[in-house]
């Protein structure tokens, strides 16, 4: 698909229209408030604010969601950052290095770094959408079941590699997000797995439920635990509103790096941003000299996936434009709306009505500048969730925990399952046992497990498996090198490290 530039011309006018413009900025600035409460995140923002867009045009509509789930995606990292709870699982990775600038002191140069890094990563999706949105999505159509699982158990083998001189830990975190991903009814077989006879369990564990859980809840109950420790306390200097020098230079190539991967990631139908940033933020740090500095409040280690989720979601929308395709959770719910709304993505968008799939995309790049602006100015507004006592801002958390968990199933056996994964959360950080394997393990480990059986099926053995493609091969070595490099690395550090003593 070549760029019809006069279509292109004509798309930028009508979004930049009076009533287009509304649209992106009460779409960006409701996506940013929904995004920002745990449990929701984007499709749920774009789930709950589809009546908004009953009796308008195909366009508008199309503009008017677009900025809530770009919104949304801006929104998730703000209470990753402030609070250590991820808005959605696309900003879990933003808790890593984000929540430790908060403890810092760094909390507005966190939500500005943030910012920007989803600004670029934006802008770097937004030009390969205009140029590659065909052939991309065309790659996209040859990953098969073993593509996938090797796609998928590279991802985890490179976030368990995160876990430097803890790998074994690492390991045992992600063994126990897989376990979790068994329960519930087996989707090829129907046999009840894990269950101990509770009905609700039957459809499994919401990954959002557990994300809550690890994160808020468990943050929370630590918190309370060393609140008389003023060492421990967040400090009440929330530091400069704007960047370093340092900073900027720390993290403007990882950022630039991490987009495309970001956007790659999103074309791919059910990756999604989650994948895409926990990616970016593994081979950011193995690549980083101050790898030993990520988890600790590293510029860069919150600019990578906060570029490459955004990047991710622009990517989704390649395959729901080009192909009628949903590249993720949120573009599902989009397609929905489209559908009622007399509007059929795919393959004969840009020819038949050129001046929708332009307009939208130039609204993307529009809406992704006016994001920058609104969150630049929030900033100082949400900072002061940082002043407030410990005693009135943790029970907040809670209740927040709780009605976002509510939402997602409405039982009140999800706030028993809530509690569980907020104790195991305690006990994780007082153990010092990472999350983040444990966290996409749960995110994606049904779908791993559900490509591999298909796979095993097609091929007869793991070996037709690995050999079934150059994608898959590509993948398993690259999952073999994701773990024994890093461990190679410390043995060799620590032979220099002898010779010269």
């Amino acid at each position: 698909m070549g760029v019809d530039w006069n279509s292109f011309l004509e798309g930028f006018t009508t979004a930049m229209s009076f009533q287009n413009l509304l649209f992106i900025i009460i779409g960006g600035l409701l996506g940013t408030i929904v995004g920002m409460l745990p449990g929701l995140g984007p499709a749920t923002a774009v789930a709950v604010l589809i009546p908004i867009t009953f009796g308008m045009d195909s366009t508008s509509a199309l503009v008017l969601l677009g900025a809530i789930y770009y919104g949304a995606m801006y929104g998730g990292s703000r209470s990753s950052i402030l609070l250590n709870t991820p808005g959605d699982g696309s900003a879990i990775a933003a808790t890593f290095d984000g929540y430790p600038m908060t403890r810092k002191g760094q909390a507005g140069q966190a939500l500005t770094l943030a910012t920007l890094a989803s600004l670029i990563g934006g802008t770097v999706a937004i030009i390969g959408f205009v140029f590659l949105a065909k052939p991309l999505a065309s790659f996209a159509l040859q990953f098969g079941p073993a593509e996938y699982f090797f796609l998928l158990l590279f991802t985890l083998s490179a976030v368990v590699s995160l876990s430097k001189g803890n790998m074994i830990k690492g390991f045992v975190s992600m063994l126990l997000g897989l376990i979790i991903t068994t329960i519930g009814i087996d989707s090829q077989s129907g046999v009840y797995r894990y269950t101990f006879d509770i009905p609700h369990l039957s459809e499994g564990i919401d990954f959002l439920v557990v994300i809550i859980g690890i994160y808020a809840v468990g943050e929370v109950l630590y918190n309370i635990l060393l609140i008389k420790d003023e060492n421990q306390r967040i400090k009440e200097d929330v530091g400069k509103t704007w960047i370093t020098k340092e900073q900027w230079s720390r993290s403007f190539w990882p950022m630039i790096r991490q987009a495309p991967i970001g956007f790659l990631v999103g074309i791919l139908p059910g990756a999604g941003g989650s994948i895409a940033s926990m990616i970016s933020y593994s081979t950011e740090q193995q690549i980083s000299k101050r790898g030993d500095e990520f988890g600790k409040g590293a510029p860069e280690g919150l600019a990578a996936p906060e570029s490459s989720n955004n990047a991710a979601a622009v990517g989704a929308f390649i395959p729901l434009l080009t192909m009628g395709i949903p590249g993720s959770g949120t573009t599902a719910v989009i397609l929905g709306a489209l559908i009622m709304l007399g509007l059929q993505p795919g393959p004969m968008l840009f020819q038949n009505q050129p001046e929708v799939a332009w307009t939208f995309i130039n609204s993307l790049f529009i809406g992704n500048i006016a994001l920058v602006i609104m969150n630049i100015l929030l900033i100082g507004f949400l900072i002061k969730i940082l002043k407030t006592p410990p005693q009135i801002l943790y029970p907040i958390i809670l209740v927040l925990a709780f009605i976002g968990t509510y939402t997602l199933g409405y039982s009140i056996i999800d706030f028993f399952i809530l509690i569980i994964f907020g104790v195991i959360g305690l006990f994780m950080k007082i153990l010092n046992i990472p999350t983040a394997p444990l966290i996409l393990a749960v995110i994606i480990g049904s779908q791993m497990e559900q490509n591999f059986r298909m796979a095993n099926v097609s091929y007869d053995s793991f070996w037709g498996i690995v050999t079934a493609s150059p994608i898959a091969m590509l993948f398993a070595a690259l999952t073999i090198l994701s773990v024994f490099l890093p461990a190679l690395f410390n043995r060799l550090s620590r032979v220099n490290v002898n010779n010269k003593g």
